[in-house]
């Protein structure tokens, strides 16, 4: 990685934050900037994730070892997403943000959640039934599966079906190529989707809930620089300031977009190129973790679970704050690819402990805010899982 990316995307960050506390809203000028590098990794996530996933599954040509490289991310992810989520309710304890704040919520409306179909209509709906319309829908998990079956095939076929790998092959090298060029605006697009959000919010609005943003400022440096160091430097045997430097491109797009799935090609090619994770393991974890790993969010619900029940006077007991645990950690695979997911993981968070949901519009004025710190852990925490199974998988096969 060119080490002057990192102090571009720096000099980005500082730009944005001035120019939208200078402007204010009028900092909405440079939307379109922002607007314009979105829709570019828009436009390759779906076909580079199709065509890598096919190249790497159809050179494994051993089913066993899909098998063993899906038990390790998900037991990971799991295993993480709990560790986070206990995180935030601990956070919430220590820090009491959510005692003694003066907000009303007089006038204030709880925002909808997006319905979500539970845990076991989520896996059905892995499965496309028009793969063609997955891939123009870009719904990840659904060109997941695509790309497996025929990655899969590829390798049962053999010989004969050697063109069609070769075609996905050279496909996938040209979908690195495009990934390479949008890259070099990376910068630019950090600054127009970070300045209209600063301009926006301004100080004003995050004052009274100050405590709330700081607690969750902790929590999310705890689990980046203590839980994700541990594991990359004990399990994954790298230096976590190479971890770091190298997925730093992916963590600054994450939190100026907000989006694990919009972030994706930046963080597929930050894990190859600076991190040396195999494009293998990488274009099938990835991807996965784009759609059902969620640390941050997992965070942010123990968190915010504890900040409601402190406003309205509520003391959770241990069974609860275990129940809050239990909820977010499988609620963080029921809700894989639904937009707003960190709201429907919090409300189903509430609704299992009987807090008031009315709760939720508290943190509304400030959860853009939010939502970029927790979409920072969890791509972090995606690339955490890609050299920690990778290294796993290279000491499997020597």
């Amino acid at each position: 990685m060119k080490k002057s990316l990192i102090w571009q995307l720096i000099a980005a960050f500082i730009l944005a934050i001035v120019t939208g506390l200078i402007l204010g809203d009028k900092a909405q000028v440079v939307q379109p900037l922002g607007d314009l590098f979105l829709r570019l990794i828009k436009f390759i996530i779906a076909p580079l994730v199709l065509a890598t996933l096919v190249v790497g599954v159809a050179s494994t040509n051993d089913v066993k070892k899909l098998g063993r490289l899906g038990g390790k991310t998900v037991v990971f992810y799991l295993l993480t997403s709990m560790f986070a989520i206990i995180l935030g309710v601990i956070a919430g304890k220590v820090f009491s943000p959510g005692s003694g704040i003066d907000v009303s919520l007089e006038g204030k409306k709880a925002p909808e959640p997006t319905e979500t179909e539970g845990v076991v209509q989520t896996i059905l709906n892995i499965i496309p039934t028009n793969p063609f319309e997955s891939l123009a829908s870009g719904n990840i998990l659904q060109i997941i599966f695509f790309a497996l079956m025929i990655g899969i095939a590829i390798a049962l076929v053999g010989e004969k079906a050697k063109p069609v790998k070769d075609f996905f092959d050279g496909f996938a090298e040209v979908m690195y190529k495009i990934t390479g060029m949008v890259m070099t605006i990376v910068p630019i697009g950090v600054f127009g989707l970070l300045a209209p959000v600063v301009g926006q919010y301004g100080l004003d609005v995050l004052l009274p809930l100050i405590k709330l943003i700081l607690a969750m400022v902790a929590g999310c440096i705890i689990q980046l620089f203590v839980v994700y160091s541990l594991l990359v430097k004990s399990l994954g045997k790298m230096s976590p300031i190479k971890f770091f430097k190298g997925i730093f491109p992916a963590s600054a797009v994450a939190f100026s977009t907000s989006s694990s799935s919009g972030t994706l090609p930046v963080t597929i090619k930050s894990a190859q190129e600076n991190l040396g994770v195999s494009k293998e393991t990488s274009t099938f974890v990835l991807p996965l973790g784009a759609t059902i790993n969620m640390d941050g969010t997992a965070l942010y619900v123990g968190l915010c679970s504890m900040f409601v029940a402190q406003y309205f006077g509520i003391d959770l007991t241990f069974s609860q704050m275990v129940t809050v645990v239990l909820v977010g950690t499988l609620a963080s695979i029921g809700t894989a690819g639904v937009p707003g997911a960190g709201l429907i993981m919090l409300t189903m968070a509430l609704s299992a402990v009987n807090l008031p949901l009315t709760g939720i519009a508290l943190v509304g004025a400030i959860d853009r805010i939010l939502d970029m710190m927790r979409t920072s852990v969890n791509v972090t925490g995606d690339a955490a899982a890609s050299v920690v199974v990778d290294a796993s998988e290279q000491r499997s096969a020597s």
